[in-house]
């Protein structure tokens, strides 16, 4: 094919660059970003440089080998001129000889120019095109052994198969970065299994809802009942139910009323009852979902439930802990130590203490201020005295497991577990050597080594976590869960704390005397008035640790930024103070309060702070943010915060790409720019996000507008994240009817009933209603130091000129 034709045949697909690839500056091997540079031959685009970088999403580019690109060039602020890919196809030969010439070649093996012209005779000049689209046609070609046929075919896909499949993915309305995603789930099976049923995408591929599927399902004629487009709603039904109300179950009567919905909403075509019950049934033969009674279970979540029951009655079946020690001996013990550490534990304490050591579970709970921390810190070193063992994990040869295991769901929680023990504890995702890919590393076959393992923040854990946990504890070690049940529950699905509570079958010890109260903290007081549904009169009265700013919902954003800046002002910085919102978007979203307190806490008004921009966010040196994804290989999850420690640009690294470093508690992660939708700021985040950490200074707006956030527990759970002050803004009547706002509506889960049917015998139904449906799939820490020398400061003294 001459010049001039090529450029009119690849024209007519748009436009495009076609060149040779010389050097590739990057390859991001988990989603296939590519950053390359190439030598022009050919384009119909007005640039006349003889090279020009190349940016999209495919795998490896075979050096000196030519490719079309179509996309179009996008002028970047820091790297300039780029063309961005939307689609790309390798530069086949065209004529008969050049088919011949490239069979023949070296990427070839064992395929001489003899079988070359036998194979071009036989299937033409479009031979390349027929090998990919219909393997078995090497069958015609007299002499071609079968091992030579496969070798031909296989090498065909690595240098050429993938880029046909996205270019008819681009066809199907697929961007280059799904398109990688659907690639890397079914390889050169994609486009079969694209056109036989589409909708297997919901299942197997994230990013890709019911909506997207069923409009591929449409165009290619799979409509009404079709079986595979009810399954495919089934399921998506089905997780909505577990991923944004947390249920563990649905009933099967809600499940066929909304599957009825989105299937009519979609194609405005009538859908029976009877249909989609049929569906149902074939799943459920296909293992894909679990049916128990009316209720239906996505198999993780039934056999998660299972699992956790089955552990929990083996923990509880250890009876070698009950006498193990004489009360004399363990009340001489306790006295001891509350003479070494100069505490005097009140009788619920003591309690708590004798039944975590004497039983083989304990659940410890109560509400801020009560002591739990305290008690925690006693349960270890009375166990550390009884049993005549080390608390230093120095004292332990490499081969002799340490005893004592600390775990929380979230860096901030288990940083706090270390500060009050003095003893190293980690995530619980941590503690079982979660890889992100190949699951976990303890499990049922390889279990935990310790003797007792104490758990802080329980609510937050789901019941798929619990499932793992409970599966790799050792036998003979003694748990103790310790939470608070009136927090939010946990984002995964389930209410596992609450669920162990309500079926009365673990030893359980309710620490209600409040001692921060005691103390002089009215934030305390402030959140048990609530957790029993009550607003105290004087809620507007200003206190020394808490306050009120009326102000309507446009006035939200300009009273958080004054008083931050106030803040800022007595010296405090971004650690010492966090903004908590309930919704990303509008004036008083997280979105628009993040940038105005990064101006406030890290401005860069003469530009000579290094920072890079992503979209629309900046990130500079000094930035708080929060991390969204898990990134086991560096010890660093979901939910994460930490400050950006360093930024090098390309031209000063060696990689020749823009990074940027952050420290979380002094583990740093590094990210490249394509990197960078793993974080965002964290100078204000939600309550769910805050769950699990303190903070010494805690912002809350409540207003009528924030429906979603008036709820008893999510307003609880913000106002129980101060440590020292909480300043609330908004409108009082918004608080009220928030606190009067019980979630009366629990998650669907039968943790409880099951496990009191295996312990006790029999069965209850405990089916509860479905819970309020907050989105979020993060969970939140925070990296905030201990505030000092504050002993004569009060809320007031930031809300100067607020007039």
């Amino acid at each position: 094919m001459d010049k001039q034709n090529s450029l009119e045949l690849f024209s007519e697909q748009g436009k495009f660059v076609r060149g040779k690839h010389l050097v590739t500056i990057f390859h991001n091997e988990q989603n296939l970003y590519t950053v390359l540079r190439i030598r022009i031959e050919e384009t119909n685009e007005e640039y006349e440089d003889k090279e020009a970088v190349i940016t999209g999403y495919f795998p490896r580019i075979h050096e000196q080998e030519s490719y079309v690109f179509f996309g179009e060039f996008k002028d970047h602020p820091k790297f300039g001129l780029q063309y961005q890919v939307s689609h790309f196809r390798k530069d086949l030969p065209q004529s008969k000889q050049g088919v011949i010439n490239y069979l023949s070649g070296e990427l070839f093996k064992g395929i001489g120019k003899k079988t070359a012209e036998k194979i071009v005779d036989t299937l033409g000049e479009n031979a390349i095109s027929r090998i990919l689209s219909q393997p078995s046609i090497l069958d015609t070609i007299p002499k071609l052994p079968p091992d030579k046929a496969k070798q031909l075919y296989d090498t065909l896909m690595e240098h050429q198969g993938l880029e046909q499949i996205m270019v008819a993915l681009n066809e199907y309305g697929f961007g280059p970065q799904l398109s990688m995603k659907i690639y890397q789930a079914y390889k050169e099976n994609t486009i079969e299994i694209l056109q036989s049923n589409p909708y297997k995408l919901v299942e197997d591929v994230e990013g890709i809802g019911f909506g997207r599927a069923d409009e591929l399902g449409y165009q290619l004629g799979i409509r009404g009942s079709h079986p595979d487009r009810i399954k495919a709603a089934c399921l998506y039904c089905l997780e909505l139910e577990s991923m944004q109300a947390g249920h563990v179950f649905a009933n099967a009567a809600d499940v066929l009323e909304s599957v009825k919905k989105l299937l009519e909403d979609n194609q405005h075509e009538e859908i029976e009852f009877q249909h989609i019950s049929n569906e149902l049934v074939k799943l459920e033969q296909e293992g894909k979902l679990v049916v128990e009674e009316k209720r239906l279970y996505l198999p993780s979540l039934f056999f998660s439930e299972k699992g956790v029951v089955t552990n929990i009655k083996r923990l509880l079946s250890q009876t070698e802990y009950k006498d193990q020690f004489p009360e004399s001996e363990f009340l001489l013990a306790l006295g001891s130590l509350e003479e070494r550490l100069g505490v005097q534990y009140a009788p619920s304490q003591k309690e708590a203490i004798q039944t975590a050591l004497m039983s083989p579970m304990l659940i410890l709970t109560g509400g801020p201020g009560t002591g739990k921390t305290t008690v925690i810190k006693g349960i270890v070193e009375l166990y550390a005295e009884l049993h005549g063992c080390s608390l230093d994990p120095k004292d332990y040869k490499k081969e002799e497991p340490f005893p004592f295991l600390l775990a929380a769901p979230t860096g901030r929680a288990a940083k706090r577990m270390t500060e009050s023990t003095g003893l190293p504890a980690v995530t619980i995702h941590r503690l079982l050597g979660w890889n992100g890919t190949e699951g976990f590393d303890h499990h049922e076959d390889n279990p935990l080594e310790g003797k007792i393992l104490i758990v802080d923040e329980t609510s937050m854990v789901d019941i798929w976590l619990a499932n793992q946990l409970f599966k790799a504890l050792p036998a003979n070690i003694q748990v103790i869960l310790v939470g608070d049940e009136d927090q939010l529950p946990s984002v995964g699905p389930g209410q596992v704390l609450k669920d162990l509570l309500q079926s009365e079958c673990v030893p359980t010890v309710l620490l209600s005397d409040i001692y921060r109260q005691a103390e002089g903290s009215s934030i305390i007081e402030l959140a048990h008035s609530i957790k029993n549904g009550q607003l105290p009169q004087n809620i507007s009265v200003q206190q020394p640790d808490r306050s009120f700013i009326k102000c309507s919902p446009a006035q939200v954003a300009d009273v958080i930024e004054k008083v931050a800046f106030n803040a800022k002002k007595k010296g405090y910085s971004a650690k010492d103070i966090q903004v908590l919102a309930p919704m990303y978007r509008g004036p008083a979203g997280i979105d628009r309060l993040n940038v105005m307190l990064q101006e406030i806490f890290n401005p860069n008004p003469d530009g000579t702070r290094k920072e890079i921009s992503f979209g629309d966010v900046k990130y500079r040196i000094g930035d708080k943010v929060l991390q969204l994804v898990n990134q086991p290989e560096s010890h660093v999850y979901n939910g994460d915060i930490g400050e950006i420690v360093s930024i090098f640009y390309a031209r000063e690294n060696t990689e020749k790409q823009d990074m940027v470093i952050v420290s979380f508690d002094g583990v740093e992660a590094t990210y490249t720019r394509q990197d960078l939708n793993q974080i965002t700021h964290a100078y204000c985040c939600s309550v769910h996000k805050s769950q699990g950490s303190e903070f010494p200074i805690v912002i809350l707006p409540v207003v009528k507008s924030y429906y979603r956030m008036l709820r008893r527990n999510l307003i609880y759970t913000g106002i129980t994240r101060s440590k020292q002050f909480l300043i609330l803004c908004g409108e009082p009547d918004a608080l009220r009817i928030g606190v009067e706002r019980a979630d009366d509506q629990a998650r669907n889960t039968t943790l409880s009933a099951k496990l009191r049917a295996s312990i006790r015998g029999g069965y209850e139904q405990e089916v509860a209603p479905s819970s309020e449906k907050e989105i979020s799939y993060e969970e939140q820490l925070m990296n905030a130091d201990p505030m000092i020398g504050m002993e004569n400061t009060t809320p007031y003294d930031f809300l100067e000129n607020l007039q």
